[in-house]
C-alpha cells in the first residue's frame, strides 16, 4: 500500500509498516478502530492521522476534552491524547480496507496484549464500527470477561457492561463498559449516517464512565 501513493502525497515517504497504538499507557478510555488507512496512518505512522476519519475523530475528542487540539496531520504536530488511547484490530493497511481473516488472526495477539496492559486503569472501551466491536468482544472473552450468549450486536451509541469472570485472576474485579459507534469514515459522514451530534453523544457517554 505504501508503494501505491496518492498523487497528493507522491513526494512523501510513507510509513508503510504496522501502526502502533497512540496515547497514554495508563489511559482510562480505549478506542478500537478497524485498521490503518492506506493514505492516513499507513502514510504518517500514527493512528487516524492525516485522513478525513481522523479529522472527525480528533475534533470530537477535543470537544470532549480527550485531546489537546482538534487537528492530526503528522506524528510531530503536537497532538496529545488525554486519558485516552487509540488502537486498531488490524495493524497494517489492508487492501480495499477489508481485512482478511488471516490478517485479523495475525494481529489478534497485539490487540489482546494492548487491552491487557491497559486493564489496571481502563474504565471504558469505544469500538468504532462492527469490526472493532466484534474483535474487542473476542479479545475481552480471551481476557476473562463474561460475554453474553448470543453475543451482543453492534449498534451506534449502544452500550453493554461486561463483568469479569469471578474465577479469572487476570482481570480487575470491576465491570467494563463497551460502547459502540459508527466509524467516522467518509461513507458514514458524507451520507449523514453519522452526524457530529451523534458522534459527540458517544464521547459524552464515554466521559460519564471515565469521569
Amino acid at each position: 500500500m505504501a508503494r501505491e501513493r496518492r498523487k497528493a502525497f507522491e513526494d512523501e515517504d510513507y510509513w508503510g509498516r504496522p501502526v502502533p497504538g497512540f496515547g497514554p499507557h495508563d489511559a482510562r478510555m480505549l478506542i478500537v478502530g478497524l485498521a490503518p488507512a492506506a493514505h492516513g496512518a499507513n502514510r504518517t505512522g500514527r493512528m487516524f492521522t492525516g485522513d478525513r476519519s481522523g479529522d472527525w475523530l480528533f475534533a470530537a475528542l477535543h470537544r470532549a476534552g480527550f485531546a489537546n487540539q482538534p487537528e492530526a496531520t503528522s506524528r510531530d504536530d503536537g497532538l496529545e491524547l488525554i486519558d485516552c488511547r487509540v488502537t486498531s484490530a488490524v495493524k497494517c493497511a489492508p487492501p480495499d480496507n477489508r481485512p482478511k481473516p488471516a490478517e485479523r488472526k495475525e494481529c489478534a495477539p497485539f490487540l489482546k496484549r494492548e487491552i491487557e496492559l491497559l486493564l489496571p486503569s481502563l474504565r471504558c472501551i469505544v469500538a468504532l464500527g462492527g469490526f472493532g466491536w466484534t474483535n474487542t468482544l473476542r479479545m475481552l472473552d480471551r481476557l476473562g470477561f463474561d460475554i453474553p450468549v448470543p453475543r451482543p450486536k453492534f449498534g451506534h451509541d449502544e452500550e453493554i457492561v461486561l463483568l469479569p469472570d469471578p474465577d479469572a485472576t487476570s482481570t480487575p474485579p470491576r465491570p467494563l463498559p463497551l460502547v459502540g459507534s459508527y466509524h467516522p469514515s467518509q461513507q458514514n459522514t458524507f451520507t449523514g449516517r453519522l452526524t457530529e451530534e451523534m458522534f459527540d453523544a458517544v464521547w459524552r457517554r464515554a466521559r460519564s464512565h471515565v469521569g
